[in-house]
């Protein structure tokens, strides 16, 4: 079944975070069809780096790439092909963003109607915030720096209805301005919740650019073109159901398997997708390769996503100062390479901690040391017993930064008074940095606001969640209990396990797709088979007990699994798995991203008869 054409409306995801290739708008706006662009910037480690920019230049707060790189260059065309732009650029400070993009089409002599959207800021209505289940409450003595509440698509949708050619928002959810222009184009009502659960389906799986293209693919080798690889279009008709593709003659891959990654990417409970508009549901989701396409790079058709109405609470990302990090690095080469990288770093820390007694500061908050190169990561899974050349990695935090400049200023001596071959800095010292460390809260949805202004004008459009339609429980950020499904589910075949069956160990890679990333100070895994018939394997061989004893040297706290039958996948998430995950983590990957390939290494037993068949 193809989309009307008639009725469809085309929209380019442009940018996945701050800092996306600068090839995905010129690329994009050689799609003929093309009507919109939405950009993505705000990782919650983002709004971090904002409060920072913001400390320093107080006309900051918002992601300048999108001002110089990413709208700058191409405002002449944009505004020639009629291109309606909408982004979360505005960060902090959605003023400051529009102000800067109107110089800029005042010097180009281009006209456009910039509309942006506040109200997200709730800072000065802390006393009314609620703990977000299942997080470490913030210390007392941390004042909290910014308070932005996720607003959903609702005034995006106005905004368009006035007229705007750019919608520049501050913090909303990633999917709200792929579900504000499809409520703008298509006149939804906010009670249809399968068509909002489909557009901020849509919205979900452009987010993050081109890793909805094969970008992070785990068959990354099928992947053709990386260096001019194609961000993502979605093609969406009246009902919610979308196509999704790239543009032709374009690098990366859009097929079932490199959706259906992108699909359980950070998802969490993929039954209670809980967004301020709609509670989605994606375990039934269908995702079919649209014959025809291959030498385009490949074209899905996406449907089945449900909604239910939202709940009564927007989730409130806050910022605070807590203290001061360093991470330096060096290399080490020669014999025995290993060994002396933990003796250098054994060394350093034994060094500075005395030199910090006499200086009379306390000792370190927190240390760590990787030997990247040596799968230290891997902790009991490393296959690597030495090595001839080590990036050494120690990484500590303090709550006064002057604590910190002694391991700053010592790391330097590692390169003559301890190993050969030792390499001690890359490129200068390394920075003591300010953690700017988030945490989550609830915030009644009655008590917020959210504005849009069109065009500078002093006006505000008010726009509360309620004028939507109906708002029910369970709230936002529920941790309802999870359904059968982490079990395997009641409706699940299960694999028996007979011993009189042969079996053979192989890694979970050989009939597993993998993708991973984070949430908070939680990590998410996505696995999706690589066929149906390996869905019972799956079930049997990797249970939440075996993922937890997997990555035990590196999670606190529990696991829990759920299925997705509609995509034959599944998907983990691992509790205080991140050493606190974003800005204010130590580790050299603070967000998870490399726990699926890590998981995929995992052994497991299948029955012979299963690789040797036609099915394998």
């Amino acid at each position: 079944m193809s989309l009307d054409p008639k009725t469809h409306v085309t929209i380019g995801g442009a940018s996945g975070f701050w800092g996306d290739s600068q090839i995905a708008v010129p690329q994009l706006l050689e799609q003929p069809d093309l009507q919109y662009l939405v950009f993505d910037y705000l990782a919650e480690t983002t709004m971090s780096i904002l409060q920072r920019a913001r400390l320093r230049s107080p006309e900051l707060g918002y992601a300048a790439d999108f001002v110089t790189a990413a709208v700058g260059p191409h405002l002449q065309t944009i505004a020639k092909r009629g291109v309606k732009l909408v982004s979360n650029a505005g960060g902090l400070n959605p003023a400051g963003c529009r102000d800067a993009i109107l110089q800029l089409a005042r010097e180009q002599g281009v006209e456009l109607k910039i509309a942006i959207v506040t109200g997200d800021d709730v800072l000065e209505q802390q006393a009314l915030f609620e703990p977000w289940p299942g997080e470490t409450p913030i210390p007392p003595q941390r004042k909290l720096m910014s308070a932005n509440a996720y607003l959903g698509a609702l005034p995006i949708a106005q905004a368009l209805d006035a007229g705007a050619d750019i919608v520049i928002t501050g913090r909303c959810v990633d999917s709200a301005s792929m579900l504000g222009i499809a409520i703008h184009e298509f006149g939804w009502q906010m009670t249809q919740f399968d068509a909002l659960a489909q557009a901020s389906l849509a919205g979900h799986l452009v987010e993050c650019g081109a890793q909805g293209s094969g970008g992070l693919f785990t068959d990354w080798e099928d992947v053709p073109d990386w260096a001019d690889i194609g961000y993502p279009l979605v093609r969406m008709q009246p009902d919610g159901v979308f196509e999704m593709f790239q543009p032709a003659g374009k690098g990366g891959l859009v097929t079932r398997a490199t959706v259906g990654e992108q699909m359980l990417y950070e998802i969490g409970d993929p039954r209670r997708y809980v967004l301020p508009d709609v509670v989605c549901d994606f375990s039934h989701v269908r995702i079919e390769n649209v014959p025809g396409h291959e030498q385009e790079g490949g074209r899905v058709r996406v449907s089945g996503a449900r909604g239910s109405a939202p709940g009564e609470h927007y989730k409130v990302t806050s910022t605070f100062a807590d203290g001061w990090q360093i991470a330096i690095m060096m290399a080490i080469r020669g014999q025995r390479a290993i060994a002396k990288a933990e003796r250098t770093a054994e060394a350093l820390l034994q060094r500075t901690r005395q030199q910090m007694a006499r200086a009379g500061y306390a000792d370190y908050q927190e240390t760590l040391v990787e030997l990247l190169g040596a799968e230290s990561m891997y902790g009991p899974h490393r296959r690597v017993n030495d090595s001839r050349e080590i990036v050494l990695r120690i990484a500590a935090r303090h709550e006064n930064k002057m604590a910190l400049s002694f391991l700053q200023k010592e790391a330097s001596s590692a390169g003559t008074s301890m190993g050969p071959g030792t390499r001690s800095h890359f490129g200068g010292r390394s920075d003591v940095q300010s953690v700017i460390r988030t945490g989550s809260f609830l915030i009644p949805k009655s008590v917020v606001t959210a504005h849009w202004q069109i065009d500078g004008e002093t006006t505000d459009h008010p726009v509360r969640a309620s004028d939507g339609g109906p708002i029910s429980r369970p709230v936002s950020g529920d941790r309802s209990p999870p359904s059968s499904a982490i079990h395997g589910g009641a409706d699940a075949p299960v694999l028996p396990t007979d011993p009189s069956v042969p079996s053979v160990r192989i890694s979970l890679g050989t009939i597993a797709h993998g993708r991973s990333g984070d949430k908070g100070n939680d990590a998410n895994i996505g696995l999706m088979a690589r066929a149906p018939h390996w869905m019972p394997v799956l079930r049997e061989q990797v249970t939440p007990a075996r993922v937890r004893e997997y990555f035990a040297h590196l999670i606190q706290g529990p696991v829990t699994r759920f299925d997705l039958p509609g995509i034959d996948a599944m998907n983990f998430v691992l509790e205080q798995a991140l050493g606190g995950g974003g800005s204010c983590s130590l580790r050299s990957d603070p967000l998870g991203k490399c726990y699926a390939q890590m998981l995929l290494d995992m052994e497991i037993d299948c029955p012979a008869h299963m690789l040797t068949s036609t099915h394998g």
